[in-house]
């Protein structure tokens, strides 16, 4: 990272980044042409879970390239200045890497969506046999993460 005094080196800080986020920004390749998608997310581990309908663009784009990156952040908001090229942003966030796959059987399926609802509210969850067939559940192993802060205090 450029700039060693903006960088998260403790992972427990960049989990903590995760466990706040509400949205993920998944990035996928379109041949030449990077795609992003906003995404509700689980996490957990060294894994990120999303749920999505079985047939689209995102799910076509991961079948031809499994290759994918992420970004997370929280607490953004602008920090004015009296200069107009003064102004920066306050946040914290977390970008990576990983390769994604397609969750195929509903225990699994059962298991990651879990993960993705206790991100947002407190269980018990259950599925239904035919709402796990209808949904696909894509897996992201994280190959490379990070975190950056701008505009907090550092810890020590």
């Amino acid at each position: 990272m450029r700039r060693a005094d903006k960088e998260i080196a403790d992972r427990g800080e960049i989990d903590k980044i995760l466990r706040k986020a509400t949205v993920c920004r998944l990035g996928l390749v379109d041949g030449t042409i990077p795609y992003i998608v906003p995404l509700s997310f689980g996490y957990e581990g060294n894994t990120l879970y999303f749920h999505s309908a079985r047939e689209g663009k995102k799910v076509d784009l991961l079948k031809r390239n499994a290759v994918v990156c992420f970004e997370f952040d929280v607490d953004a908001e602008p920090v004015r200045s009296e200069a107009s090229c003064g102004w920066t942003m306050r946040y914290r966030s977390v970008i990576g890497s990983g390769t994604a796959s397609f969750v195929e059987d509903p225990g699994g399926k059962s298991a990651a969506l879990k993960i993705i609802m206790g991100q947002y509210t407190a269980g018990p969850y259950e599925f239904s046999e035919e709402m796990l067939r209808k949904i696909a559940v894509i897996k992201v192993a994280i190959r490379e993460i990070s975190g950056k802060v701008s505009g907090f205090p550092r810890k020590g």
